[in-house]
């Protein structure tokens, strides 16, 4: 199992530290985006023996924080990708229970772009989109890795006058962005994985209202996450 010892991974499933299934002929089954925290745990402790090495490559570098990021982030970083990780959303097909919510979102702050992003430690990558034809961009372009590091909305309403932004190249380039509002996804454990946002080419502000229905539609992605997770 990517280059674990049965034994171990025996080990793992048993005490629940892997979440795991029965399939209807009675086989056991984890994801295997839960594992790679445990493994990386696992080389470590093996140091440089076969074992480690054969499993290294395996690693994925969505889930390793850089030691020297070049990007903020919270204290808890680490164990927020370890979350990540285990919640196996990452490059998933696209889910209609999240396109409803990106679409109501776009509808609600009536801008052009709203998406459903998941912030790893090297990109983020979008579980649902509208108006951007790519899926994914740099972790160090993320208005949304701004985003995750507080309970509380980031609104930006107008990203030319935010010397956070201003040279970013998604607001110097395509798409233009210059208004940004992103509300926290959470899982289970409270982890902020991404973000529930709209995006605007124009600046521009939301009402009280406007904002309290983004959070609630952010609150239902939470749920769903919390449901896989």
């Amino acid at each position: 199992m990517l280059g674990v010892a049965m034994s171990t991974a025996q080990l793992w499933i048993e005490s629940g530290a892997i979440p795991s299934w029965k399939t209807p002929g009675g086989h056991r089954r984890v994801r295997r985006s839960a594992l790679l925290p445990l493994i990386e745990s696992h080389v470590k402790a093996q140091g440089n023996g076969p074992e480690s090495m054969s499993v290294a490559p395996m690693l994925a570098a969505d889930y390793q924080m850089p030691i020297d990021p070049p990007y903020q982030v919270a204290v808890n970083e680490s164990d927020r990708l370890k979350a990540l990780a285990s919640s196996g959303l990452i490059d998933t097909a696209p889910e209609q229970v999240f396109d409803r919510l990106t679409w109501l979102a776009s509808e609600i702050a009536a801008t052009p772009m709203a998406l459903m992003s998941l912030v790893t430690a090297r990109r983020q990558w979008f579980k649902s989109r509208i108006g951007l034809p790519v899926c994914e961009t740099p972790r160090e372009w993320a208005f949304c890795g701004h985003a995750i590091l507080s309970e509380e909305p980031l609104i930006v309403n107008d990203a030319i006058e935010d010397q956070r932004f201003a040279d970013n190249p998604l607001v110097t380039g395509e798409p233009h962005i210059r208004f940004y509002a992103g509300f926290p996804v959470v899982d289970r454990h409270r982890f902020r994985l991404g973000t529930l946002c709209v995006l605007d080419n124009e600046p521009k502000d939301l009402s009280a209202e406007q904002l309290r229905m983004l959070r609630e539609l952010a609150a239902i992605a939470s749920e769903e996450v919390m449901r896989r997770t």
